[in-house]
């Protein structure tokens, strides 16, 4: 059908700089090797309808002028690209959308920037908006933070949109708009993988949480007279007296030195070095900001016993995912271990799998072949 639009987005996964896309602070994320496809085609009847491939999802139906409130659920990230495209100027006449995913839902490995983008990207496409991929990403944050409620950086939307095969996203937060620059990510070549842990654990960033790690954040900066917390110096948790807001500064810190650290290591292949970076990323995440559970703590112990270089969680926390650096031919060990110490704690049966740098948002042909976008 040459009606239809299709678009297919990966999901991410954030290597290193937890926490830091709302801080000024640098992030490496990189695009991976599993996505979401939305297929569009245009309706001039002010109508959108939805169909998903989530369980239990069924046909959503709404008008182009929704606003927060009016849907919610999984349905909640379309109709929020939809008002978010009118609310930033964009005529958006009516669609049908169909999302087909091949990421776990609530696994923190961004199902939420991958849709929105996605959508975004669709819309534009179809009814020629001449959006930009910065655009995309300023679209796909307005939808999550003005109407699902998440107040969310932009890092996952542009890892998403800009990742490039067997490459990292280094995104600079501190500029406006955000600076990204490719980093070739090589233990591919070297025998080792990133492994992805997915917990099973709850997932869901507008919970609260992380909108309350957010604040802390902000209370920290404005108390030390800055604009950005990773702009503090060594000296800022000496300055702070709340021992909540020293906490968070001091992840802040200790992270921002934690990414300059990886890009050194991945540019030597030092991948030991890396391995002991992310481990130290983990802890800081878990003692000073406070994000993890039990189920990223577990995933991330069995993963070191089982011979990775180094793990952590990634994405919000509260739940999602763990990466872990690993040679191949210990993975089967790691996911023997992991599903063993769940099983002990009777817990969901995590997933384990391995992940490849990929390719950012791209338009595809019927055939999932990719097009020039």
């Amino acid at each position: 059908m040459t009606d239809v639009c299709r678009w297919d987005v990966p999901g991410r996964v954030n290597l290193i700089g937890e926490h830091l896309d709302y801080n000024g602070g640098p992030v490496l994320p990189l695009a991976i090797d599993r996505s979401v496809t939305v297929k569009a085609r245009a309706r001039d009847d002010g109508a959108v309808n939805v169909w998903s491939d989530l369980a239990g999802a069924s046909k959503v139906s709404f008008a182009v002028t929704v606003q927060p409130g009016d849907v919610d659920g999984w349905a909640s990230y379309v109709a929020g690209t939809i008002w978010a495209l009118l609310d930033r100027g964009h005529a958006v006449p009516g669609a049908d959308l169909v999302l087909e995913s091949r990421l776990p839902s609530g696994a923190g490995l961004s199902s939420s920037a991958a849709t929105t983008c996605g959508v975004a990207s669709a819309i534009g496409d179809l009814f020629d908006l001449g959006l930009d991929r910065t655009e995309v990403a300023l679209v796909a944050q307005h939808a999550e933070a003005g109407f699902v409620g998440a107040p969310v950086g932009l890092m996952d939307q542009l890892a998403v949109l800009h990742g490039t095969e067997a490459h990292g996203v280094l995104i600079d937060t501190a500029v406006t708009p955000h600076t990204t620059t490719s980093v070739e990510l090589g233990w591919e070549a070297d025998g080792l993988v990133l492994a992805v842990i997915a917990t099973g654990a709850h997932h869901a960033l507008a919970d609260g949480e992380y909108a309350a790690r957010r604040e802390e954040c902000e209370r920290a900066a404005a108390e030390l007279g800055l604009e950005w917390l990773a702009q503090a110096g060594l000296d800022a948790t000496v300055m702070l007296a709340d021992e909540t807001l020293k906490a968070r500064t001091r992840h802040v810190l200790t992270e921002t030195a934690r990414v300059r650290g990886a890009l050194t290591a991945v540019n030597r292949r030092a991948w030991p070095q890396l391995g002991t970076i992310l481990t130290a990323s983990h802890a800081s995440l878990r003692d000073d900001f406070e994000v993890s559970c039990p189920e990223l703590d577990v995933a991330v112990e069995a993963a070191l016993e089982a011979g990775a270089l180094g793990a952590r969680m990634t994405g919000g926390g509260f739940g999602g995912s763990a990466i872990a650096l690993v040679a191949p031919e210990k993975v089967q060990a790691l996911r023997e271990k992991v599903e063993a110490r769940y099983a002990l704690h009777q817990w969901t049966r995590p997933e384990v799998f391995v992940v490849h740098a990929a390719d950012g948002a791209h338009r595809a042909g019927p055939d999932g072949a990719r097009l020039d976008a």
